[in-house]
């Protein structure tokens, strides 16, 4: 397991800053380290595999890569899955579900498809046990994704389980809060380090204040949650509890203040409550307030970062709404702040 071929996915465009935060977790570069569309290729070890999905803000899966293969017909797929030593990985005891992606494929069904492959891992179970695992399509013990180009078949397992942007503390959220991937890529994007206030005037249910936070504190993200890996084969409970060991004692106090308020004071409500179970409570410091009224609140220069309401335009009120009607260059210029 010391030499696994890894595969990381990401948002559009996020892709060169997840490749430098996997450099900086891992040491990989070169050959090792490669950009590719949609996330990033890696040569990697078990650990590094375990120590991502602890650590990685910008992943949303750490997968596994078994399988890479040209393919023209369902039974080409179905004879590379039969190939792929899946014995190693799980048992017939556990459940599994098959995932499938394609881009330009020329196969017609690609539920057909994902049967092939379902049938050809169960087949290799039962001719080398005399058992087949089951399909648990809601919840299962392993997910194996595929996918298909115009030509060539790739077959990963996962060992993220629910994706990564689930860390584990967002019990309250409004209607449509931020995925946390999605903040931390913006976070990158900043350049902001942690060195100087962050203020977030719609904050919502805190998913970039509490990002920030986190990563201020050195707080790894995946510390409140459970992954898929656990419950493969290769996985140890020793190796996997000095990694998380290693994580707690790398904790640290911020050095700069962060600050997030919104107009809705239940959504406050509901991110010091997220802040609390993230651990950031005293790192974060959240009130209520209309973002076109607020002052600045540091004295000391600082970053704004912003995920503006927006969609269906809702009526607005207030002496703030009503100077906002009457100068809608203006209210452009702070939104888009």
């Amino acid at each position: 397991m010391n030499q696994l071929q890894l595969f990381l996915p990401c948002a559009a465009g996020v892709e060169d800053f997840l490749a430098d935060e996997v450099h900086r977790l891992t040491g990989l570069k070169g050959d090792d380290l490669l950009v590719a569309r949609g996330g990033v290729q890696l040569r990697a070890s078990w650990r590094d595999a375990l120590l991502l999905n602890l650590h990685s803000r910008l992943a949303q899966r750490v997968l596994v890569q078994l399988s890479h293969t040209p393919y023209r017909s369902e039974k080409d797929l179905y004879e590379a899955a039969g190939a792929v030593a899946w014995e190693i990985w799980f048992t017939t005891k556990q459940t599994f579900k098959i995932e499938i992606t394609a881009q330009h494929s020329p196969l017609t069904s690609l539920n057909f498809a994902a049967l092939k492959i379902k049938d050809a891992v169960a087949d290799r179970f039962r001719h080398k046990s005399g058992v087949r695992p089951d399909v648990d399509t809601q919840w299962p013990d392993v997910r194996i994704y595929a996918h298909l180009t115009t030509d060539t078949a790739t077959l990963y397992i996962d060992t993220s389980g629910e994706p990564l942007f689930k860390r584990g503390w967002r019990e309250d959220k409004g209607d449509a809060p931020l995925k946390e991937t999605l903040a931390a890529a913006m976070l990158a994007a900043s350049g902001w380090d942690g060195s100087t206030p962050l203020y977030d005037p719609c904050c919502g249910s805190g998913t970039i204040a509490i990002e920030a936070a986190q990563l201020a504190c050195n707080i790894a993200p995946g510390l409140l949650r459970r992954f898929g890996f656990e419950k493969l084969l290769p996985f140890q409970s020793h190796v996997w509890s000095a990694i998380k060991n290693e994580a707690e004692n790398a904790r640290r106090a911020p050095t700069a203040p962060i600050f997030g308020s919104d107009v809705a004071h239940r959504m406050v409500d509901f991110a010091q409550r997220n802040a609390q179970r993230a651990g950031v409570a005293d790192a974060v410091q959240l009130r209520g307030g209309d973002a076109l009224q607020r002052m600045p609140p540091s004295e000391v220069p600082g970053v704004m970062l912003v995920n503006p309401p927006y969609g269906e335009r809702i009526a607005v009120a207030g002496v703030a709404g009503e100077r906002s009607e009457n100068n809608p260059g203006r209210v452009g210029a702070r939104e888009n702040a």
